[in-house]
């Protein structure tokens, strides 16, 4: 009897062990950076619309399984890393530049990081940019030598600014002044005159400009260097929970889809989180907007991660090799656009900015050519207008004010980069058919109007013009 006994506690032992390992509490810490908008589908949508308990796997080896779900939010990415290092969050979003820092620092540490998939991103360079305050007199980037330049050290926009930089052949260290500010420092330095220009990264550079402090005379497109928002995941997390990761990104698909059907709604509830205006989410994340949400790898944004390292190198901020094509893992994406119903061999090939499938509101045609896109968000209204031209946009406007109605914000496309614009801070090329060109840059307008003939106006000007046109 005594042997039955033993034998009886030990099947309850065994039993009670594999009961336990079924209902393991499994942790999935998520970094985020609310502010940084362009992480939005990794993070604060994730977490607000509770995407990620609706993806988690609940069979299997998870049958039994209980998730302890933990957000933490930051403001740029190496604390972010510092968390991530110390074992205290298994993923976080963060841009090339701060990731590449992410997975040197996990090197340094004996370990290694995962970068999953792209965000948000932009392979010509735009959501980095350089501001100036609002009375400056600098309108270009070769304005700036000799200037005090102030950035947050170790993010995509420093990365941005020392290739800017370099480009003039100017000496960091001679040519120019850069010294560490963090955005937050930043608004109250350019609306004091304390800092000649600021170079930031999403959404500062048109934050600033929004919110009257600054204006944009430099953007990330004109370096012509591939920058983007993306995904990363201790590597020893991966391997024991690949599920739970294709399960995150599965969550931030979802996050894309809905975005990209209602962008207005979740740039509304973007600012409800974060406080920076629907208008500058929409900015982004709307139709042809300044940034592409984009899960795949292109070999742009890989290439953007060699820059990224390369530039880490050369500033002694990163020791030994880190191997892109070992940091970079797609797999998880792949498995996650697969459950998903996408081919990711084909959105790969595709680069075409965020689309735009609208009709003229004021013609009812539909728009073929977005090259002279402008649109109106109209105050107490749900969506966005869209119209075909700036000339088109700034009738309607001047009929809604007459009608006692107004805007919230136009929008423009530049015509030469095709980067989305608040159109109050461009400037425009009127023809001799009087049709508009938007341009963020002065120079860029008057080289249009140089080559193709025209008048150079400011947005004033513009709208001057149309509405007494429209008036008629």
């Amino acid at each position: 009897m005594s042997s039955l006994r033993r034998l009886a506690a030990a099947v309850l032992a065994a039993s009670a062990l594999v009961t336990t390992a079924r209902a393991e509490t499994i942790r999935v810490a998520v970094g985020t950076q609310d502010t940084t908008i362009n992480c939005a589908t990794g993070g604060l949508l994730i977490r607000e619309l509770k995407l990620l308990e609706k993806f988690l796997p609940r069979d299997g080896k998870y049958k039994d399984a209980t998730y302890d779900i933990q957000w933490r939010n930051f403001t740029s990415g190496a604390p972010l890393t510092n968390e991530m290092v110390a074992g205290k969050l298994d993923l976080g979003a963060m841009a090339d530049f701060p990731g590449a820092l992410n997975g040197a620092a996990f090197a340094k540490a004996g370990r290694r990081s995962l970068f999953l998939s792209v965000l948000s991103g932009s392979v010509k360079g735009s959501g980095n940019g350089v501001v100036v305050p609002v009375a400056s007199p600098v309108q270009s980037f070769a304005a700036l030598k000799g200037k005090t330049i102030s950035v947050p050290f170790a993010s995509t926009a420093h990365g941005l600014l020392l290739r800017a930089v370099t480009a003039q052949g100017w000496d960091p260290e001679r040519d120019v002044t850069i010294i560490t500010q963090a955005p937050e420092v930043a608004g109250s330095a350019l609306k004091a005159n304390k800092i000649d220009a600021h170079a930031d990264f999403v959404p500062f550079a048109e934050l600033f400009p929004w919110r009257g402090i600054a204006r944009k005379i430099y953007d990330g497109s004109q370096s012509n260097a591939p920058t983007f928002h993306g995904s990363l995941v201790d590597g020893a997390y991966a391997e024991r929970y690949p599920e739970i990761v294709t399960a995150y990104l599965r969550a931030a698909i979802e996050a894309d889809r809905l975005v990209a059907a209602e962008p207005e709604r979740y740039a509304e509830l973007i600012e409800r989180v974060t406080g920076i205006e629907a208008e500058v989410a929409y900015l982004f994340h709307g139709p042809l907007g300044l940034q592409t949400r984009d899960i795949t790898w292109k070999p742009e944004y890989r290439q953007a991660l060699k820059t990224s390292i390369e530039t880490l190198t050369l500033l002694k901020k990163a020791e030994g090799d880190l191997d892109v094509d070992r940091f970079v893992e797609d797999r998880f994406v792949r498995a996650a656009a697969a459950q998903a119903g996408i081919d990711y061999e084909a959105r790969l090939r595709d680069y075409a900015q965020t689309p735009l499938a609208a009709s003229d509101a004021a013609t009812g045609q539909p728009i073929t050519d977005v090259s002279r896109v402008a649109q109106i968000w109209v105050k107490g209204e749900a969506t966005v207008r869209h119209y075909a031209s700036p000339e088109g946009a700034l009738a309607a406007l001047a009929a809604l004010e007459r009608e006692g109605g107004s805007a919230r914000v136009v929008y423009a496309q530049d015509r030469t980069s095709g980067i989305k614009l608040f159109a109050a801070q461009g400037w425009y090329v009127r023809d001799a058919e009087r049709r508009l060109s938007a341009f963020l840059l002065k120079g860029d307008a008057e080289d249009f109007a140089r080559a193709h003939g025209g008048e150079v106006l400011d947005f004033a000007a513009a709208r001057a013009g149309v509405a007494r046109l429209s008036a008629r």
